[in-house]
């Protein structure tokens, strides 16, 4: 039975062996790349850096392009107002103008009625 539990005793003892050398070639793995994870770290946080400068670059271009397009939208907007309320006055003033003549005329109608009135009454006395 001796010889089982010593056969049992060595492939546990070699097990916790190649775990404690597995442990350390890790350990001394990780050491190692310690300088080259700082510098994947770096270029990656620069590369990333970047990226945002690229993506507030745009933002900011794309937010003037949508303000100059307002402002123009404006321009076209009023000049369009302008243009209706030019023409509404227009129309209006055109109105009161026909008004004015429609009165005149009447008003010349008027005179020439009265004035030939008045010559058929002079005839008359």
């Amino acid at each position: 039975m001796k010889n089982i539990a010593d056969k049992f005793a060595d492939r546990r003892s070699t097990s916790a062996d190649a775990k404690a050398a597995a442990l350390r070639a890790y350990l001394a793995a990780k050491e190692a790349a310690e300088p080259t994870l700082l510098a994947r770290q770096a270029e990656r946080k620069a590369v990333a850096e970047a990226r945002d400068a690229r993506r507030l670059e745009r933002e900011r271009v794309k937010a003037e392009e949508n303000e100059r397009l307002r402002a123009e939208a404006a321009e076209r907007e009023a000049a369009i107002e302008a243009a209706a309320r030019a023409e509404s006055d227009e129309r209006e003033a055109a109105q009161k103008n026909r008004v004015s003549r429609v009165i005149e005329d009447e008003a010349a109608r008027k005179a020439e009625r009265d004035r030939r009135y008045a010559n058929r009454k002079a005839r008359q006395a």
